[in-house]
């Protein structure tokens, strides 16, 4: 659902890089009551928020230095957990599943043979919407969960950013590795061997109890959503890592196949449906970007060549890719 809640640890980094929460408030445009704790935003006044420190923060890469001034003692349950990990694999997956309780985000992670790769996404949001200093310190409140958390100097492969090209050499200094800008995702890669660097606290017991409460929460949390919201939000996330099936998605539902089929049957939609309208949706969003090629677009939705997707996109559009986009642009 497209709302949030403002954590306190967010106002506390904004103090410590000299913004006072009023001035935010009344840049963003949003209401007082925001002020109070526990008062729901959606994303647009989320985004607001975040572009309005932008604009009153005379450093255009403040999004970085309010993660690492955010203290792990304030932090939210969902992501307090995480400091108690076995290890910043561990840490990384608890972040990624719990993640949906206090933000309408997504983290995707996903292992492979050498390294790790996270995404960051945005279910209420285009791309190019997302307040550059938002990703940033995204990205780096990630990176230093692994470095407190194991005590190292964890240094990741890769970092992405879907944005054009800023202060480069600042990135690089932070990251410590090989920073691409326009990119088709915002995203970073970590190694195996820092995936499997133990964190210090460590704790069985904490993480049990933590670990009850957050699924009990999330639970909760999904249950308000209808099955058919659930499915679109789960292939939203998989579609990148290709054209995920039925069995996947019951399985991700903890479910049976025939069961969730016959629940969507009692919703009055299919599987195929769903998964089509979906694709629509995201292809609509990616074309927007004109960052990314039609090539792109068509890898990102799951389609093994341009062709599948040109075919599928003359279904919803009754024109080619390649039109919509001019239409698109000619009318923004």
């Amino acid at each position: 659902m497209d709302h949030l809640k403002i954590s306190p640890t967010l106002w506390d980094g904004m103090k410590r890089v000299g913004l006072a929460r009023n001035e935010v408030i009344a840049r963003a445009q949003l209401p007082l009551r925001t002020l109070q704790e526990d008062t729901p935003v959606s994303t647009k006044q989320f985004f607001a928020l975040w572009h309005a420190m932008e604009e009153l923060s005379p450093d255009p890469t403040v999004g970085l230095w309010i993660a690492t001034e955010l203290r792990v003692g304030q932090m939210p349950p969902s992501f307090m957990v995480a400091y108690h990990a076995r290890d910043y694999r561990d840490a990384l997956q608890r972040v990624a599943r719990f993640k949906r309780l206090c933000a309408p985000e997504e983290i995707l992670f996903q292992e492979g043979k050498d390294s790790g790769e996270i995404q960051l996404h945005w279910n209420h949001a285009k791309s190019t919407e997302l307040p550059h200093s938002l990703v940033d310190a995204s990205l780096a409140s990630l990176l230093e969960l692994g470095r407190h958390g194991t005590g190292g100097h964890i240094r990741p492969l890769a970092v992405s950013f879907s944005r054009e090209p800023q202060d480069e050499r600042v990135y690089e200094r932070y990251f410590e590795c090989d920073v691409r800008f326009n990119a088709a995702h915002n995203g970073m890669t970590i190694r195996k061997s820092d995936l499997e660097m133990p964190f210090l606290n460590y704790n069985t017991e904490l993480l049990q109890i933590l670990d009850q409460a957050l699924t009990s929460r999330l639970e909760q949390h999904a249950s308000k959503a209808s099955l058919s919201e659930q499915i679109q939000w789960i292939l939203r996330r998989r579609l990148t890592a290709g054209r995920p099936d039925i069995r996947s998605v019951a399985s991700e539902l903890a479910m049976s196949e025939r069961s969730l089929q016959r629940r969507l049957t009692s919703e009055g939609v299919s599987f195929q449906g769903l998964l089509s309208r979906t694709r629509h949706q995201l292809a609509l969003e990616y074309l927007s970007d004109t960052n990314l090629s039609i090539i792109e677009v068509a890898y990102m939705l799951g389609y093994e060549d341009q062709n599948s997707f040109f075919r599928a996109f003359r279904l919803w559009e009754t024109r080619t890719p390649s039109d919509w986009r001019t239409e698109n642009r000619a009318t923004q």
